[in-house]
């Protein structure tokens, strides 16, 4: 972590504001510490809860566009961005699969990843949406090697040093020395061996996908890199459900959001959960601090 005199500024969306954006949102910046200042990446529009629009499709469009050319720009030092409804951003010529994407094009980031992270796991993905059956053919030494370093430097922007991490098996009992599957020691342990010559950081693996969560979250390790989506956002969501945080990892400055969508269903009722939207904010100031 950085040491710093002036005051950090995070900015924030409110995402699709017919979803529960606005009151998240509204509550974290209540529970929050005045050590920095706050700054909203567009005004609050006309919209009725749980009803969205072409309006707050655009209204959060524009907010994601202005909040990006400010991370650039560096007049924000992090920004912490509310759930947005895709389908209707598609509709106005959104390319992107998600908002990691979105950044990372913008910002002309080619080397990022995804991680997720709660109060007792955190995991990077070394695939993300895309059918299990591919995912043997997609999974390659370099970007193993790619993601553990960008996982490794996220780690230590928000305040672990030498961090420890694991690069979980893909098949069950790490593939039985090859009886039911040979990717753990024909790209994992590879892969494991490079990033274990990087300095400040602990890397070891392949480690047996049906444990390793269980020994992170008692805390043998500070994050995992999961080799596809599910193996990872199942013990997180089963653990850390209301505190996890999506972060895009690669960004010349943090880009963070609560890890849930829209909720529509709920949105206007008072009831929504700001745990996760608090701990984006509070790993958003500890990442320029």
């Amino acid at each position: 972590m950085n040491s710093r005199i002036e005051a950090p500024v995070i900015g924030y969306t409110l995402g699709d504001q017919a979803g529960i954006g606005p009151e998240i949102m509204a509550a974290a910046l209540a529970h929050l510490p005045s050590v920095a200042e706050y700054r909203p990446m567009g005004a609050s529009i006309d919209a009725t809860p749980g009803n969205p629009t072409e309006a707050t499709a655009r209204a959060a469009l524009e907010q994601l566009e202005r909040a990006a050319e400010e991370l650039r720009c560096g007049t924000i030092d992090a920004v912490v961005t509310a759930p947005i409804c895709k389908e209707n951003l598609h509709k106005l010529g959104f390319l992107y699969p998600g908002q990691t994407e979105f950044f990372a094009d913008r910002l002309g980031v080619r080397d990022f990843a995804m991680c997720l992270t709660g109060k007792r796991l955190t995991v990077a993905l070394a695939t993300t949406h895309v059918a299990l059956r591919d995912v043997p053919s997609i999974l390659k030494i370099d970007d193993l090697v790619r993601i553990g370093r960008l996982l490794a430097n996220f780690l230590r922007q928000t305040g672990r040093e030498n961090p420890r991490i694991a690069l979980a098996g893909l098949n069950p009992h790490n593939g039985e020395a090859g009886a039911f599957g040979d990717e753990e020691s024909r790209i994992i342990a590879p892969a494991v061996r490079v990033l274990q010559s990087m300095v400040g950081a602990e890397f070891s693996g392949p480690c047996v996908p049906d444990c390793v969560y269980r020994d992170a979250a008692e805390g043998v390790y500070d994050a995992i890199l999961a080799p596809y989506h599910d193996q990872a956002l199942i013990p997180l969501k089963l653990l850390d459900f209301d505190n996890a945080v999506n972060a895009t990892l690669g960004l010349p400055r943090l880009r963070v959001s609560p890890d849930h969508g829209t909720a529509f269903a709920i949105a206007g009722k008072g009831i929504a959960n700001p745990s996760s939207t608090i701990r984006a904010f509070e790993l958003a100031l500890a990442s320029v601090r």
